[in-house]
């Protein structure tokens, strides 16, 4: 901190609209001309937004040469950017250009890193052209050139690490999550004759389907779509939302109670499950979810864990081979059979494996907090870097 004081302190600054020190294009003159995309083909093909990266492409015209004069890729809907020092060809003149006027005053990298210390939330739910409307108005602190590239230089080097102790991480994550999956298939594997085997439905009060509402509210009783699954937990910031008449009567036969288990029975995420907490009761779920209700004295753990297992795995492409649509009907999860050992030994796994879940799911706790903590780093050095005070206006 006391450097990064030292490299601030009494800087003069000029207040520049970014429409004032950067260029802007569309880039018509680099448009690929075929959607024949193969990971093996040399050149990037970029789009705005979010996904950047389409594919690869073999056309060798009308490349854009950012590896000697690099630019900004901006979304002028979503503001998205990114900065690209590689040679591109582009999907679509959706995408925008920014170049620096006059390198010599204003380095690029400088600008992009500013650029992304504005608050997401400056545009959120408008739909216009941002460059035009919004961001080449916002006013932009330009330091002595000096002082620009020191900056850049730290926060080029604070990426880097920031990367490098992110890959770290994101890598031991991983195999944990495959040391915790590996576990979980050997404690919930037994040897014929071993355990007894049930059905689902033998082991259940009810397994029902939710149902979707007429209309949905700003405030109210909570509503689960699949979107909110959070591992085992539904994340409350997720939640829909609908009125307390809408649950009583409309929805009345999918009004969920605590401990009950839904699980994903069509699409693309058929299988994916979680608990229902009872923190946010009173709730209701649609007709994408089934509940699981399970008989007074069943540990739900347990079963959780066996839905989330190779046993459902292969019992859901078993059923739905050949299907165009992925479902699951509600006699087929009344007839998943599951291996049912005595209610210590149930016990006993769910205790290890609920140690594991923990450490790899949660974000609270464990490798992804890390992984998040190095983010927030990053972000707060960066912020510190690049605000400077009205009053360091140069005379």
């Amino acid at each position: 901190m006391s450097e990064l004081n030292k490299l601030l302190e009494g800087v003069e600054v000029e207040w520049k609209t970014l429409g004032e020190v950067v260029g802007y294009e569309q880039p018509t003159k680099y448009l690929v001309q075929s959607n024949h995309y193969n990971d093996s083909f040399k050149t990037p093909v970029l789009t705005a937004g979010k996904t950047f990266i389409l594919g690869y492409t073999d056309e060798t015209n009308g490349i854009y040469k950012a590896s000697k004069y690099p630019v900004i890729i901006f979304d002028d809907f979503t503001t998205a950017n990114k900065w690209v020092d590689f040679d591109f060809k582009a999907k679509s003149s959706a995408m925008k250009m920014i170049s620096s006027s006059d390198e010599s005053k204003v380095l690029l990298k400088y600008i992009y890193f500013w650029l992304n210390t504005l608050p997401s939330g400056l545009v959120e739910g408008d739909h216009k052209r941002q460059w035009i409307s919004n961001y080449s108005n916002l006013q932009i602190p330009i330091p002595p050139l000096s002082v620009q590239k020191e900056i850049v230089r730290i926060l080029d080097t604070f990426t880097e690490l920031t990367a490098e102790l992110t890959a770290e991480l994101t890598a031991e994550l991983t195999a944990r999550k495959k040391q915790y999956e590996y576990y979980r298939e050997q404690l919930l594997s037994f040897e014929e004759g071993e355990v007894e085997w049930k059905s689902l439905g033998e082991l259940t009060t009810l397994i029902t389907k939710g149902t979707t509402p007429k209309k949905y509210t700003k405030t109210g009783i909570a509503f689960i779509k699949t979107e909110a699954f959070d591992g085992s937990n539904i994340n409350s910031k997720k939640l829909s939302f609908i009125d307390e008449d809408t649950h009583n009567k409309e929805l009345k036969r999918s009004i969920l109670k605590h401990n009950d288990i839904l699980i994903t029975i069509a699409g693309a995420t058929i299988g994916k499950c979680a608990i229902v907490p009872k923190e946010i009761l009173p709730a209701n779920t649609n007709q994408a979810l089934a509940i699981i209700r399970l008989n007074g004295d069943i540990n739900v753990k347990y079963i959780y864990y066996l839905l989330k297992s190779s046993y459902m795995v292969k019992y859901i492409e078993l059923n739905i081979k050949g299907s165009a649509q992925p479902n699951l009907n509600l006699e087929q999860l009344n007839n998943f059979t599951i291996p049912y050992p005595p209610p210590e030994e149930q016990a006993r796994i769910v205790s290890i494996l609920d140690k594991f879940d923990t450490l790899t799911n949660s974000i609270s706790e464990g490798l992804p907090k890390e992984i998040e903590l190095r983010k927030k780093q990053y972000e707060y050095y960066r912020d510190k870097l690049l605000t400077f005070p009205k009053d360091n206006l140069m005379a």
